[in-house]
């Protein structure tokens, strides 16, 4: 029995080295591929030349500011609708049209300012307050649209800049022809190489732009959509409320 649970302890021993030695392999063999991808990406990049890379490289950096700063002001931008509609209710009820004015105030995101401009109006009567809603609801959607033609702009731009040095890496790859009477592939090789490198990152640029992009687009059309229905809710409850004149 003693030599049983001598060999069942040894045997669990193992197999606790072997699994964190194969643990630890596993680690090393990821970090490794990671390290060696990082350097690959690296040294194509610089392969590429430096004038049509760096410019590639620019559309990227401006291109990913311009998407941050939106992703940012889209989410301030974004307000639990309902709550301010029911918010806006309770306190047309309760302290009537100043009282739901301040929470307004007090609220950030697009559709507060709208509710605000709508309230500020109760005075000159339904209509007016539809027009001012209306008529804000474009200033508001054209502050979340702010800045999305110049990522497009960079979307297209970067593998137009790649087409670009595909095309003069093509023609300094046939000068290199000419000049020497023939087709030697050591020598033309560099230049097509370049001329590829410069297409695929363009690409890469742009489709990483396009994904954020879409993604952008997604988020506005979400908050104008709750736009348009808080506004309609905000006609509603002002007339509930006796809110505004006849």
């Amino acid at each position: 029995m003693k030599k049983v649970l001598t060999l069942v302890a040894a045997f669990t021993a193992s197999a606790s080295v072997f699994a964190e030695e194969l643990d630890n392999t596993a680690g090393q063999a990821v970090a490794a591929v990671d390290e060696s991808f990082i350097y690959i990406l690296k040294d194509r990049f610089i392969e590429g030349g430096a004038v049509f890379m760096g410019v590639v490289l620019a559309c990227l950096i401006f291109g990913l500011a311009l998407v941050i700063e939106r992703i940012v002001y889209l989410n301030l931008a974004t307000t639990n609708t309902k709550r301010l509609v029911s918010r806006v209710d309770d306190a047309l009820a309760s302290g009537g049209v100043e009282a739901a004015k301040e929470i307004c105030r007090n609220t950030r995101g697009p559709v507060a300012s709208i509710f605000y401009q709508g309230l500020d109006r109760s005075e000159e009567g339904i209509d007016m307050v539809e027009k001012s809603v209306i008529s804000y609801g474009g200033v508001q959607m054209g502050l979340l649209e702010k800045g999305m033609s110049w990522i497009q702009l960079f979307i297209a731009l970067a593998p137009m800049l790649g087409f670009m040095g595909t095309v003069i890496g093509m023609i300094q790859a046939f000068d290199t022809i000419e000049a020497n009477g023939g087709v030697q592939a050591d020598q033309i090789a560099g230049d097509i190489k370049v001329a590829l490198l410069t297409t695929v990152f363009g690409l890469i640029v742009a489709i990483i732009l396009q994904v954020f992009y879409n993604y952008l687009i997604a988020k506005v059309d979400s908050i104008v959509n709750d736009m348009e229905d808080a506004s309609i809710s905000l006609i509603d409850v002002m007339i509930k409320n006796n809110a505004t004149k006849a």
